[in-house]
């Protein structure tokens, strides 16, 4: 009998998955290990200096740096649910997962993306009432409706996927390799012995409804640019802050795109190595393309993490006079 199944009252139950995406890594494992070392500390590094510098600075108090800054943790979360697995999988001779764990982390990564198109969605309308309506900005956008705003684009995602996670996890399953290198929902529930209307009902409508965010911020955008043309002072500021949002927003919805075509389209002749990269892109290019383009374009975010490491390299300066 397979170590992945045990029998109660003679029903075949799954305990453990096997992940077969690192099936093909021998030679080049180390290599693979330290690059994604690399690609999750340079995460960590981008995303914790917005984050840092949103809650040190007193004037990015304000509601876009505030949407950034929860966009910037929600990379990390689900970062968080995949890298460290890879990683010790990576340097691990068996690629296997407990049940618990792969619904746990299926449920992360999924939450994790809908909270993405949940802030962006925030973000939108954040700038389509700070330039289309400006008269009104400061009462529809107070202290406390961007508190209200973020609560529920966190809690949404998350009972929405756990919804599903749920689900998924009543569904009696009659296999336990899973082609990837890591659990999503949708491989999970293949493996069920049987399709239920709950969990095709469910995704659907998850998906319905994240359609209308982007919907919603398509609707946003037409009225922004309409709003923007007729003046060169609402068309810089379009140019400052909706540019990195429309780019992050293109970047994660093209990235979800990708992989959710690829994991249900995808032909068996694609090489190993690049199935991988389309599965990891998802939690590589967004976490890191969003921090470094709000980065770089937000002049406020901008010019504080540039006078902090100018400010540091003075004083390392002065210690290396001194000593």
């Amino acid at each position: 009998m397979s170590p992945t199944k045990v029998v109660m009252d003679n029903v075949s139950v799954v305990t453990v998955f096997t992940l077969s995406g690192l099936s093909d890594i021998t030679n080049y494992r180390v290599t693979l290990f330290v690059l994604t070392l690399l690609c999750y500390c340079v995460i960590w590094l981008v995303n914790l200096t917005i984050i840092v510098t949103v809650i040190v600075d007193k004037s990015l108090h304000e509601p876009m740096y505030i949407f950034l800054c929860n966009l910037c943790f929600n990379g990390l979360c689900g970062t968080a649910a995949f890298y460290p697995k890879f990683l010790y999988d990576l340097l691990s001779t068996t690629h296997v997962i407990s049940y618990a764990g792969c619904l746990l982390q299926g449920f992360v990564v999924h939450s994790s993306v809908a909270a993405d198109f949940s802030l962006l969605a925030l973000m939108a309308y954040d700038r389509y009432v700070a330039i289309c309506r400006p008269l009104v900005y400061h009462s529809l956008m107070t202290t406390q409706k961007v508190c209200i705003f973020v609560f529920f684009a966190w809690l949404i995602p998350f009972y929405l996927l756990l919804i599903s996670t749920i689900t998924t996890a009543t569904s009696r399953l009659c296999g336990s390799h899973i082609p990837r290198i890591y659990c999503i929902n949708w491989l999970i529930s293949n493996l069920a012995c049987s399709a239920s209307v709950a969990t095709i009902i469910i995704p659907a409508f998850n998906y319905t409804f994240y359609f209308g965010h982007a919907v919603f911020i398509f609707w946003s955008y037409v009225h922004l640019i309409k709003t923007c043309q007729s003046s060169n002072e609402n068309w810089n500021k379009f140019m400052q802050t909706c540019v990195p949002h429309l780019f992050s927003l293109t970047v994660v919805i093209l990235s979800f795109l990708f992989d959710m075509l690829y994991m249900r389209f995808g032909s068996k002749e694609i090489p190993q190595s690049f199935e991988n990269f389309m599965a990891m892109e998802i939690l590589l290019i967004p976490p890191i393309i969003n921090p470094v383009m709000y980065g770089f374009k937000l002049t406020q975010i901008r010019n504080r993490v540039l006078n902090f490491i100018c400010e540091n390299s003075y004083v390392l300066f002065l210690v290396k006079q001194i000593v």
